[in-house]
C-alpha cells in the first residue's frame, strides 16, 4: 500500500533543510512548502513575491502556534481528545484498499449478469476451529465428494451424510406434517444471496460440475452447479395453483395432474386465465387478485417455478403446468427486470457491499500486507497456556485472569513489538461475549484473531508519520490549526466582541472609516388597488407623513398603500437607481405589476456611520489591529531567523 501527495501537479518531496528558526526550533522547508503549495496553486506561484509574501503570513502563524504551546494548550485533555478524533478519521483511509473494493465491484456485477442453481453437502466445522476438527470435516468432505465422483448419486449422498437439515426429510415444527429433504438442492440464487466463499465456488463452477470442499463460516462445502441462467432480476408473476394433499395416493397425483391440464387447455382456448384462478386456485391469498404474486428474486421462489419463468420472455405468456414440492402450477408472466445496467445499481450494489462479509476482504488484504512488512510471527507453543487456564467461568462473563501465571513469554512478534500472553489473556477477559454453544478453545481462536488484526493495524497506526509524509503534514495542520484556534478566539475574536471600550475607543479613532456614502432619503409609495391612487398621490403632494398617509388609506385594516422610508444606497435597489436624486414627487411607475411612485425628502452627504450602524466592521476593525499588536509582541518575543540561502534556493 503507497500513497504520494500530488501538489502542483508534482510529486511531495521530501527536503529537511531548515527554512527558518523561530526561538531556537527549526521550520523545515517540507513544513513551510507542504502548507505553500496547497494554498498557493496558480502557475506563478513559486515566483519570489509570491513565496516571500506567504512566507511572513506563515511565520506569523507559526509564532501562534509557538504561544499555544508555551501557554500549555497542547496539553489540555480536550485538545487532546479532538486532535485523536481528526486523527482517525485522516487515517482511515490508511486502512481500506479502494482497489480491492472497486474489483469486489466489478466482480459482483459480473456475476450479477447470471442466475445458478446449486446443490450441496454440508459438514460442520467453526471457522475458529482447532486443527483436528479441521482436519476432521476435510476428510469427511473429500470422502463424500470421492462417493460421487464414483458414480453415486449427489441427492442420495447429500441425504445420508449431509450436516445441513434440510438436505433430509424432517418435521416440521408446527402441524407434524413431514417436509421432504432437498437432497441439497438449494434452488437459484444470485450474487449477495450466498456467503461470500461458497457464492464464489459456486460461480467458478461449470454445470455438472463438483468441487473441491470449499470452507466458509458454517464449515466444509461440496458444490455441484446444476443450472445457469440469465439474470431474471424483480420478476412479476401470477400462478393458477393447484395443491397436493399431504397423503396424497398415486390416485390423487394423477387426478391433480389431468385436472392442471384440463385448466390449461381451456386457457389455451380463451378462457380468462383470472377468472379461472379466482375459481379453481388453492392459493386463496392470491387467488382474489388473479393469482397474482408480490414482486420476488429468483432466490425467493422453488426452483421449479424459477425454471419455466426463464424460459418466459413476454409479459403474458403463460406456462404449462408445471410441478414443485407443493403441487402444480400454472404461471403467468406479468414482468421481469433482467439485468439492469451498471449504473443504475451500483449505489444499492456499494451499499451491500459494505454490509457484507466480503467487505472485509480490503482490510484482510491490508492486515496481510502488514503482517508480510514488518515479519509477522505467531508463537502457537506460548499459546498453551492460556487454552488450559480459561474456564467456564467465561461462559457468565466472570473469568479473570490469574494473578499468579507468568504470562510473560510472547505470543505474536511484529517488527520490533513483542506482544504477550499476559497482554492476550487481558484482552479475551475484557471481551467475555462467549454464546452458550461456543467452544471455549475455538472462542480463544476467534478472540485471537481479533487481537492479531487489532495490533497489526495499532502497529502500523503507530508508524503512519513516518512512513507517510503527507499524512504527518496533514496531522500537523490540525494540530496547529486546532491550537491557533483556541488560542486566537481567546486574545482576538471573543475579546474583541466583549472589549466594548476598547470597541467605542477603536470606532472614536476610526470614524472616518466607517462612513456612508451619498445616500438618498425617500419613500417608495406601493399603491395595492389604483382607485386610491389619485387620493395618495393628492395626500404626498400635500406634504402629509408617511405615517398621515396609511393612516387615512389603510386604517386599522386595509392594505390598499404601503410605504417603505428609509436612506438608500447606490445600487441598493433599482427604482431609487433609476429616478432623479433631486427632492419631489415621482411620476407613477410599474414594478412587477404594481402601481408605485417615490417621495424624494433629501439628498443625504455623506456622514459617519453610528456606533450601531457599523458595529460589525468596527468590530473586524478593531480584530485586526488587536492582531497586529499581537504579532508585534510574539515578534519581540520569540527571535526569528530566516535562512536567506535556503529561501533562494526554493525560489530558484
Amino acid at each position: 500500500m503507497t500513497m504520494a501527495l500530488l501538489i502542483g501537479g508534482g510529486v511531495y518531496a521530501q527536503d529537511n533543510r531548515a527554512l527558518i528558526t523561530i526561538d531556537g526550533e527549526d521550520v523545515s522547508v517540507d513544513d513551510f512548502m507542504y502548507v505553500y503549495k496547497k494554498n498557493n496553486t496558480q502557475e506563478n506561484a513559486m515566483d519570489k513575491k509570491s513565496i516571500e509574501e506567504y512566507l511572513d503570513l506563515y511565520i506569523n502563524f507559526k509564532l501562534k502556534v509557538k504561544e499555544a504551546e508555551n501557554q500549555g494548550l497542547d496539553t489540555v485533555q480536550s485538545f487532546i481528545d479532538e486532535l485523536a478524533g481528526y486523527r482517525k478519521q485522516l487515517a482511515e483511509p490508511y486502512f481500506v484498499n479502494d482497489e480491492i473494493m472497486e474489483e469486489m465491484l466489478e466482480e459482483a456485477y459480473e456475476r450479477k449478469k447470471t442466475d445458478i442453481r446449486a446443490s450441496h453437502i454440508l459438514f460442520r466445522v467453526g471457522p475458529n476451529a482447532m486443527p483436528e476438527d479441521t482436519l476432521a470435516a476435510w476428510n469427511k468432505a473429500m470422502e463424500a465428494r470421492k462417493r460421487i465422483m464414483d458414480g453415486e448419486d449427489f441427492s442420495t449422498v447429500a441425504k445420508e451424510v449431509s450436516e445441513d437439515p434440510s438436505a433430509r426429510d424432517r418435521e416440521a415444527q408446527r402441524g407434524g406434517r413431514v417436509i421432504p429433504g432437498n437432497g441439497g438442492d438449494l434452488g437459484y440464487f444470485s450474487v449477495f444471496d450466498m456467503v461470500y466463499p461458497f457464492e464464489t465456488g459456486a460461480y467458478n463452477l461449470e454445470i455438472g460440475e463438483l468441487s473441491m470442499p470449499i470452507r466458509s463460516d458454517f464449515g466444509y462445502h461440496i458444490i455441484k452447479v446444476t443450472d445457469r441462467i440469465p439474470a431474471q432480476g424483480s420478476i412479476e408473476a401470477a400462478h393458477l395453483f393447484l395443491q397436493m394433499p399431504e397423503e396424497a395416493t398415486a390416485a390423487d397425483s394423477t387426478a391433480i395432474k389431468e385436472e392442471a391440464w384440463n385448466l390449461y387447455k381451456r386457457i389455451q382456448e380463451g378462457e380468462n386465465f383470472e377468472d379461472l384462478v379466482k375459481e379453481y386456485s388453492d392459493d386463496k391469498g392470491s387467488a382474489n387478485r388473479g393469482g397474482v404474486l408480490p414482486k420476488f428474486n429468483v432466490n425467493r421462489m422453488v426452483p421449479e417455478f424459477i425454471q419455466v419463468i426463464s424460459q418466459m420472455s413476454d409479459s403474458g405468456d403463460i406456462s404449462e403446468p408445471v410441478l414443485t414440492s407443493y403441487g402444480w402450477h400454472i404461471v403467468k408472466l406479468l414482468g421481469k427486470t433482467g439485468l439492469q445496467p451498471f449504473d443504475e445499481v451500483k449505489d444499492d450494489m456499494e451499499k451491500r457491499l459494505e454490509k457484507d462479509r466480503r467487505a472485509q476482504k480490503s482490510t484482510e488484504v491490508i492486515i496481510r500486507d502488514i503482517k508480510n512488512e514488518y515479519n509477522y510471527k505467531e508463537i502457537p507453543k506460548n499459546l498453551g497456556i492460556i487454552y488450559d487456564m480459561v474456564d467456564s467461568t467465561i461462559y457468565e462473563g466472570k473469568w479473570s485472569v490469574p494473578e499468579d501465571a507468568d504470562l510473560s513469554k510472547p505470543v505474536i512478534t511484529l517488527g520490533d513489538a513483542e506482544y504477550s500472553q499476559q497482554m492476550f489473556a487481558d484482552f479475551i477477559a475484557s471481551k467475555q461475549n462467549i454464546s452458550q454453544q461456543e467452544n471455549i478453545k475455538e472462542f480463544i481462536n476467534k478472540k485471537f484473531k481479533e487481537f492479531s488484526d487489532l495490533k497489526c493495524k495499532e502497529y502500523e497506526d503507530s508508524r503512519l508519520e513516518d512512513k507517510y509524509p503527507e499524512f504527518k503534514a496533514i496531522v500537523k495542520e490540525y494540530r496547529d490549526g486546532i491550537l491557533l484556534f483556541e488560542l486566537t478566539n481567546e486574545k482576538i475574536w471573543s475579546y474583541a466582541g466583549k472589549d466594548t471600550v476598547g470597541l467605542q475607543n477603536y470606532y472614536n479613532e476610526h470614524k472616518k472609516d466607517f462612513m456612508w456614502d451619498t445616500r438618498l432619503d425617500a419613500s417608495i409609495v406601493t399603491v395595492m388597488d389604483t382607485a386610491y391612487l389619485d387620493k395618495i398621490r393628492a395626500l404626498a403632494e400635500a406634504g402629509k407623513s408617511d405615517d398621515e398617509i396609511l393612516t387615512e388609506i389603510n386604517g386599522d385594516s386595509l392594505d390598499v398603500v404601503r410605504i417603505e422610508h428609509k436612506k438608500f444606497q447606490k445600487e441598493e435597489n433599482k427604482i431609487i437607481d433609476g429616478i432623479k436624486w433631486k427632492k419631489g414627487i415621482t411620476e407613477n411607475m410599474k414594478d412587477k405589476g404594481r402601481t408605485l411612485f417615490v417621495i424624494v425628502h433629501e439628498k443625504v452627504a455623506p456622514q459617519p456611520k453610528t456606533f450601531d450602524e457599523a458595529r460589525g466592521l468596527i468590530t473586524a476593525g478593531y480584530q485586526e489591529y488587536l492582531e497586529k499588536e499581537w504579532i508585534e509582541e510574539l515578534r519581540a518575543k520569540y527571535p526569528v531567523v530566516v535562512h536567506e540561502e535556503v529561501l533562494e534556493s526554493i525560489i530558484e
